[in-house]
């Protein structure tokens, strides 16, 4: 998810991903490629190969990564983030600033348009918000939300946002996140989802790129948008296109035969290695905020809420037992070759407020694994062993590695005989439905971020059970949340952050298991591959 994601996506998004059929002929390139090595060194057109997954065209039905991939490049944004930056800085605004403690007043730039020559007026903007709040998909990133009372036009390229709270340190990022993108009032639905079809034919766009033609799961075509007025400017390339690989082994081959110019999410480890020393080919690594965790369903987890046998200390106790078991350096090293890092709480290392704050509370204290620690934990509940979990993963948006991370996982919780694992896998479309219905005890998600701020590891997950739909929600983390959000103290935000942090820790919402970075391969005739803080990935700076 994204997000995102891994997002995390935000679903993970999240954080979610693109995919594609390994049999589509390679299509875009201007100069007639064939996939040799001379033809991916030729001019015109890039194409992209990914194993990302694609929910959704439209922002209010999509919180992953893959559809926020396509968003960052055809939508346009109130703020976004400079080319090498996590800051954020107006984009299609004039100005944006906050004009009274609750109120964050965006001026728009003269003359906008949509591609299909729409006009885009400060009515977009409100409609876009609204739209959002009101639809509320469950896949939707409608949660970054939660501080935004409401919007209000003031004059065709005036907008004023209101907020529940003052002096919210993280609306400007929001508004550069997957709840920013602008969209057209004139071909979006106001009370749904809108067809990716029904997108792609109204040409809502006015972004660098507009979206030329969508194949779902195999191929999306781009051309460069000559009435795009915003912070990156013209891009390198006119034409862009993203082809969908099933797994990483295709796209690794594709990349590996330069059948593709860009690899980018996701390659094994392995492949990552190999390709570091591969001719005609280069790594690019960018800083990650990726991480890889366990969602417990509080409702139907062992003696969940929801269930026959409910109680509250077993239950947490099992969730407890589970955190004792799980051995994050065991899996870095033999999973991911170091392309993962341990991961002991809930803000990944790196920004502002990160702690550790798992690793005193579970397993050997030191970020080791304790079968006695979690049999005592058990015993002292009252709970039975082996107990029982039904744990569900999905290796198609997760990648290749999710069989072996899960397998091991598997084989950490069955020590001593404390767990029973019934290990399944599922594909991420039904994956994406199946896990906010309460069908799932406990299961795989990814985050990718949507920007750079701690509180992105936060609000989305726990405010009021968050995008995670697990049945967890805790009244002083919800108003720590919210305290922090309006705190402009830097130390004071930075304290709360970490306190929130403890308390989601000692309730095991979810198990954060890795962190990772950002990687692309690129064969030598591209430049501009650029993997930021802003944890974008933008088409504009490709170029042969």
């Amino acid at each position: 998810m994204r997000g995102r994601s891994v997002k995390s996506s935000r679903i993970g998004l999240g954080a979610f991903a693109l995919v594609t059929a390994s049999s589509l002929a390679l299509a875009g390139c201007a100069s007639g490629s064939t996939g040799s090595d001379d033809s991916a060194a030729a001019g015109g057109a890039i194409t992209i190969g990914t194993t990302e997954v694609v929910t959704s065209l439209d922002p209010a039905g999509a919180y992953d990564n893959g559809s926020f991939g396509i968003m960052t490049n055809i939508y346009p944004f109130l703020l976004n983030n400079p080319i090498g930056s996590s800051d954020v800085a107006p984009d299609i605004a004039e100005s944006a600033e906050f004009t009274a403690p609750t109120q964050y007043t965006v001026v728009l730039k003269d003359g906008l348009t949509f591609a299909n020559g729409n006009e885009l007026t400060a009515s977009d903007v409100k409609f876009t918000f609204d739209r959002l709040v009101a639809i509320s998909d469950a896949n939707g990133p409608q949660d970054l939300l939660a501080n935004l009372d409401s919007v209000e036009v003031v004059d065709d390229t005036t907008v004023v946002f209101n907020l529940l709270s003052e002096n919210d340190q993280t609306f400007p990022q929001v508004l550069s996140s997957p709840a920013g993108p602008i969209v057209d009032e004139e071909v979006f639905a106001a009370d749904a989802v809108t067809s990716d079809t029904d997108i792609v034919a109204g040409k809502p766009f006015a972004g660098q790129y507009t979206l030329e033609s969508f194949d779902k799961g195999n191929l999306a075509a781009y051309k460069a948008n000559p009435a795009y007025q915003g912070l990156w400017g013209a891009p390198e390339t006119d034409e862009i296109n993203v082809k969908y690989f099933a797994g990483e082994s295709n796209l690794s081959q594709a990349i590996e035969t330069k059948a593709v110019d860009v690899a980018f999410r996701s390659l094994s480890a392995t492949d990552v290695e190999k390709f570091e020393s591969t001719d005609g080919l280069y790594v690019v690594k960018g800083p990650g905020g990726e991480i890889r965790y366990i969602v417990f369903n509080f409702g139907i987890q062992p003696f969940g809420e929801l269930t026959g046998e409910a109680d509250v200390e077993k239950a947490l106790a099992v969730r407890q037992a589970a955190a004792d078991l799980i051995d994050r350096e065991k899996l870095s090293e033999q999973v991911f070759l170091g392309t993962y890092t341990p991961l002991y709480s809930y803000v990944p290392e790196g920004l502002t407020g990160a702690t550790d704050s798992l690793l005193g509370l579970y397993g050997d204290g030191e970020g080791g694994a304790d079968a006695a620690r979690a049999a005592e934990r058990l015993a002292a509940a009252g709970v039975e062993t082996p107990v029982e979990l039904n744990l569900q993963y999905a290796g198609e948006r997760y990648g290749a590695a999710s069989a072996e991370e899960y397998a091991q996982i598997k084989a950490q919780l069955e020590v001593d005989g404390l767990f029973t694992v019934n290990l399944q896998s599922t594909e991420w479309g039904q994956f994406t439905q199946d896990r906010t219905q309460d069908i799932y005890q406990a299961h795989q998600l990814g985050w990718f971020p949507d920007y750079s701020d701690a509180d992105n590891y936060l609000t989305p997950f726990f405010l009021n059970g968050g995008f995670l739909a697990n049945h967890y929600n805790n009244d002083e983390v919800n108003a720590l949340i919210l305290e922090q959000l309006a705190t402009p103290d830097a130390a004071e935000r930075t304290a709360m952050i970490e306190q929130i942090q403890d308390l989601v820790a000692a309730d095991l919402s979810t198990l954060p298991i890795l962190q990772g970075a950002q990687v692309a391969v690129a064969v030598d005739a591209v430049e501009g591959v650029t993997l930021d803080p802003s944890f974008k990935f933008r088409f504009g700076t490709l170029k042969k």
